[in-house]
């Protein structure tokens, strides 16, 4: 087999991000177990490995990745750095057709690039292979119970990006005692599992959602809501998930009577335009609408959660709207619901992160890369030599080919 040599990019959007798609521990064993393998890193200041610890592992650092096969990012690759007729695999976040990475899509066909989008790499039954979706979860959920309990002042919690580990974070729960608070999350995926781990680590129980609908706790609780709890079939209310997906006008929410009892929501559904949202901007106007902290970890704008009105950067990870105006505030005032909205959350724990998305990444998806392509990868093809892929002629108009 002739030599394959793979280039890990810089990362260059704004705000910076750490996060890599292989380690060099990675690196190290697919050039030991892949002797046709070679792996090359551009120097970053910024990367949460060092250039270093690249070099120790035998990776090359140079500026030059035109000798590079392939090359892997994490979020898009700005225009400038597209190298003509390569294989990119980045999150491109171009498949729902969004506005304002148009032109990198366009400059991605105009120079005959495969792109490879990691959110399109998906299992039979659809469910995505490479994500971050865990470790956003994890912080995501973090973040809301910090940002409840100094709106509360019941309680206090660090923030996450202040630990050198998912490891280091465990510790900071020992001893926390939380409020009687009642906690819903939503989601089946990557996201919610991280939501999950964490109220596990924390000791917040479970409790179903009928129960939680109907009871109040002398002690912390959540529930756990998917598809079939969130919606259901305006005709005969029942659901099925791959109708929902393909026909989302048949389907109605069923989340309102939740928005009286919870005092944190953790949202980690997927959302795409034509869902019903969980609930209207204009309910939160209601004296009955309990929720004061909104943890939207899936962090579509005006999406799912209607009162998310955009990103907010790590180091300030949360603002207010206010219940009358719907206006955005300050965080933690009084009449306002705390939303949190951050679109790079697992760059809190990069490294955890990293090492997760490449191991994932070596399982699922490189063998099969090396040796010329697969069934699950030509699915994730978004682009190739100039064309769309077959599955991806509904972006004709957004690419500018008529």
């Amino acid at each position: 087999m002739p030599m394959i040599k793979i280039g890990l990019l810089r990362e260059g959007k704004n705000p910076p991000d750490s996060r890599v798609a292989l380690t060099p521990a990675q690196c190290k064993w697919l050039q030991k177990n892949f002797q046709q393998v070679q792996i090359v890193a551009q120097p970053s200041p910024t990367r949460c490995f060092a250039d270093k610890e690249y070099l120790a592992a035998g990776v090359a650092v140079q500026e030059d990745l035109s000798g590079c096969e392939y090359i892997f990012g994490i979020k898009e690759v700005s225009i400038e750095q597209l190298i003509e007729q390569k294989t990119y695999l980045f999150f491109s976040h171009t498949k729902k057709l969004q506005p304002y990475n148009q032109d990198l899509f366009r400059a991605v066909l105009q120079k005959r690039i495969r792109l490879i989008d990691y959110e399109c790499l998906e299992h039979e039954d659809g469910q995505r292979i490479i994500g971050f979706g865990f470790f956003a979860g994890v912080v995501g959920a973090h973040n809301g119970i910090m940002a409840y309990g100094k709106r509360t002042g019941t309680f206090t919690l660090n923030r996450v990006y202040k630990q050198r580990s998912f490891r280091e974070l465990i510790h900071t729960y020992f001893g926390l005692k939380l409020p009687p608070i009642k906690i819903a999350v939503t989601g089946s995926g990557r996201v919610a599992h991280g939501i999950l781990e964490v109220m596990s680590l924390i000791g917040i129980h479970e409790v179903e959602p009928s129960d939680y609908l109907k009871r109040d706790y002398t002690y912390p609780v959540y529930t756990h809501l998917k598809g079939a709890d969130l919606f259901q079939h305006k005709e005969n209310g029942g659901y099925d998930r791959e109708e929902f997906h393909a026909h989302h006008d048949r389907y109605k929410t069923r989340f309102k009577p939740y928005t009286y009892v919870t005092d944190i929501l953790m949202n980690g559904i997927y959302w795409e335009q034509g869902m019903q949202r969980l609930f209207e901007s204009e309910d939160v106007r209601d004296p009955k609408f309990r929720i004061v902290t909104i943890a939207d970890i899936t962090d579509d704008a005006h999406g799912s959660v209607p009162i998310n009105l955009g990103d907010q950067s790590i180091e300030d990870p949360l603002y207010g709207v206010d219940r009358t105006t719907l206006a955005k505030t300050a965080p933690y005032l009084p009449g306002s619901i705390d939303v949190m909205a951050v679109g790079n959350l697992p760059n809190e724990l990069p490294r955890d992160a990293s090492r997760y998305f490449g191991e994932q990444l070596i399982k699922y998806i490189l063998e099969d890369l090396f040796k010329g392509g697969s069934s699950l990868i030509e699915k994730a093809t978004l682009t190739n030599n100039g064309a769309l892929s077959p599955t991806y002629e509904y972006m004709r108009s957004y690419a500018g080919l008529g």
